[in-house]
Formats: structure tokens, sequence, C-alpha cells
């Protein structure tokens, strides 16, 4: 299998960009999917998962032009969705899953949702439960709670529903995203911990720039969503704070200073918290509207962070814990568990095999870092699973720790397809 071989360097000073947000990307696709007329996505991200979600919407009978790469233009149908002549596949894109899922049930037929060995791992359960409170015919086709999917969709009810866990958000913003087009207002209850809550008011955001206003109450237990249609506007996407990450941590684990100039402060994205949970670990940053700057110190401390909101950038993190003096606890990401891959296990896994003593938790990691001597560590063949973000993760520890191989460095492909081409920009400062 194909690997890249990571050199270890010194300190860095390099500004960069990054694609536009995944998250933002997908959640405006279907936004201006239902819009009656035409939007432009200004910035979006071309990515492996935002192919799929455009290819679905397409076979939903959405018109999606991405000839310029900087600008897509949607023409949405006022909601109108139609049954697709064959199968959705969606790879492991559990994004464009759950919230096409919902999206399906807007059709008036039958859809089939799918996606590859993985996601047919990958629980939605709780998805379908709120769904069928809202009057959708709906079964997993192996009796898994988990993908295949059979929709038959005849459109939403609406009225009240019960999300009965709120471990992932991406099922709470897969309904909130429908629910304007419910043949009465909907409302919605979410039982048990609300996870990632900022992608949620990312949600919020994006339905609000498209002109329908959720209220939203009992700390996102409790939704009301009003019947409405969302309007045809120009969309511009921030840069990706999950893909940023990389770069603010190389600045960390190298000692030097990166500038990603195209993730604003303040965010809409939760990942960019990162940059919060470095400068507790004793780098600089500098925050402005043009662009997030973070400086490593050279010394770098352990600390103890609760990630529930931003379990994307907990690998990343992970690896510059590796580094620090002393003890890091990563808690609250037992969600990383239905990832791409069981990422609190891979990640454990990878830091043990480079000498990183890591203890893994049901939904905790505890990282002993070496206090800078990386003579205390070793390089090691870093097995990614197919998960983008085990790659660039344990590439950025390769900054720090002689040999590190990534296996399969050709996974970014899923949120990051020139990710080793920015990547190398930092040998070039």
């Amino acid at each position: 299998m194909d690997e890249r071989i990571i050199q270890p360097l010194g300190p860095v000073d390099v500004t960069v960009r990054v694609p536009g947000s995944k998250s933002l990307t997908q959640r405006a696709l279907i936004a201006a999917a239902l819009a009656k007329g035409d939007c432009r996505l200004r910035g979006p991200l071309d990515s492996e998962d935002t192919r799929y979600t455009s290819a679905a919407l397409r076979a939903f009978g959405i018109e999606v032009d991405q000839g310029d790469p900087d600008c897509w233009q949607v023409r949405g149908r006022g909601g109108r969705i139609a049954p697709p002549a064959e199968e959705i596949y969606l790879g492991n894109n559990g994004t464009a899953t759950r919230f096409l899922t919902s999206v399906a049930a807007l059709a008036h037929g039958r859809v089939v949702i799918t996606g590859d060995e993985r996601m047919a791992q990958r629980p939605i359960e709780p998805l379908m439960a709120a769904l069928a409170g809202w009057g959708v015919r709906i079964k997993s086709i192996r009796h898994t709670g988990c993908p295949p999917l059979l929709i038959e969709g005849k459109g939403l009810d609406g009225g009240p529903t019960v999300l009965p866990e709120g471990k992932s958000s991406q099922y709470l913003s897969s309904l909130l995203l429908v629910a304007p087009y419910a043949r009465r207002s909907a409302s919605l209850e979410v039982r048990g911990q609300v996870y990632s809550k900022p992608y949620v008011h990312m949600t919020l955001a994006v339905m609000a720039a498209f002109g329908v206003e959720v209220t939203a109450a009992g700390d996102l237990s409790h939704f009301a969503i009003p019947q409405g249609c969302y309007q045809a506007i120009d969309y511009a996407v921030e840069g990706d704070a999950s893909s940023a990450s990389y770069f603010w941590a190389a600045a960390a684990v190298t000692g030097g200073r990166v500038t990603v100039a195209n993730v604003p402060f303040p965010s809409l994205q939760g990942d960019a918290a990162l940059v919060d949970a470095l400068e507790r670990m004793g780098c600089r940053v500098e925050r402005s509207a043009a662009g997030v700057t973070v400086a490593g110190s050279g010394g770098l401390r352990g600390i103890e962070v609760d990630m529930a909101d931003c379990p994307d950038v907990a690998p990343t993190l992970a690896v510059v814990a590796a580094v620090a003096d002393g003890r890091t606890v990563i808690r609250n990401v037992a969600h990383l568990r239905i990832k791409e891959c069981d990422r609190l296990r891979v990640v454990a896994e990878g830091l043990t095999a480079c000498g990183v003593p890591v203890e893994e938790r049901e939904d905790a990691l505890v990282i002993d870092g070496c206090g800078g001597d990386t003579s205390r560590l070793r390089g090691a063949r870093i097995a990614t699973h197919n998960d983008h973000r085990m790659a660039m993760a344990f590439a950025v520890l390769g900054l720090a720790v002689p040999g590190v191989r990534i296996e399969n460095p050709a996974c970014v492909i899923k949120s990051f397809p020139d990710f080793w081409e920015r990547f190398a920009l930092l040998y070039r400062s």
C-alpha cells in the first residue's frame, strides 16, 4: 500500500489558505437545493464528500453547476424533490447520509440511500425515529439501525417529534434543514446531551442566511421551526477550520508561526476553538477578521480539555499533546467512535506505535507528552483506516518525530484534496 514519509522540520513561518468549510458547504448545498431560484455558493469545498452530496442532489432533480470551482450555482426547486431513478450512494460521507435521508423524505416516491462498508456500521436509528414522528416511512434494509435505508417519501407531516438522543449533531441538523417544508409548523425535542453544539448553531446560522429563523430553547433541546421556503442568495463559505487545525498545530509542534488567512474570527465553526486549546498549552494566538495566527512557544504544556463540541480536531490536539510537557486529558469524545473509523482507538494505536504513553478510555484519551524531548519517541507506520483526519493529524506529528509514515495518504481527498501540496508549503518557509 502507498505511504508518505514525513520529514521533520524546524520552526515554520508561513501564511496559508485552506479550502472552504466542508460543514458549511454541505449545509449550504442543501439549503440552496431547497430554495426557490438560483443560488451562488462562493468559495465552496470541492472534495470527495461534497461531490457525493452534489451528485445526490442532481439525482433528486436539482441543477448543480460546478463549472467555476470558486462559485457554484444551484437552481433550487422550492422544496420539490424528485425520486431518483437509482440508489443514492454516498460512500462514507456521514454528513450527507444524515442530511439527505431527511431530504429524501420530501420526495414523493421510493428512495434507497446506501454507502460503503463503514457507512453500513454507522448508526442512524435516532434520526429514523424522529422522521417517523413526522410521518415518514423509513427502515434500515438490513435491520441494523444503519444504512442502507429505504425511504418511502411522501413529504413531512410536521407537528411535534422527538429525537431520542443528541449524540450526533448531524441528526439534529438534518431534521432542522428540512423542517420548514413540512405540511404544518414543526417542533422538535431532543433528549439526552446534545454533542457538537457549534455544528447546530452553524446549521441555524445557514438557515437564517437563507431566510428561515428557527426558535431554539432549553440549551438546544427544543426547537420551533416555521413553515417557509429558503430564499435564493449568494452565500460565501468560510475557510475550513478543521483543515486549518493541522497548520495551526504545525506551528505548535515546530515552535514556528502559521497564519491561516481565510478562517475569520469570529467563525461559525466550532473547530476554530482548537486555537483556544493551543493558547492554553502555551502558544500565542492572534485573531482578526482577516485570519488567525498561531505561534508556537517552544514550551508546550499539557492541559485537560472537554472537546465534546469540536471532536473533529481532537486527533489534531492529541498529536500536539504528544510533544507537550506533562499530561493532556481530552474528554467527552465518545462520539469519535462512530466517525469514519473509531478515532479514539485509532489515535491511541498510532500514538502508542510512536512511543507515546496513552490511555484510551471509553470517552477520553489521556496522553503523557515527551516534554519536547522527541528522542523519547519513534517513527512508525500509521494505519489511517482510510480516515482523512488520521492521515492529516499524524502528518503533523511527523514534523517533530523522525520516521513517521502515513499509510494511504490519498484518503485526504475526502475533505482536503490538495492537503499534501499545501502541507509542502511548510517546507518552503
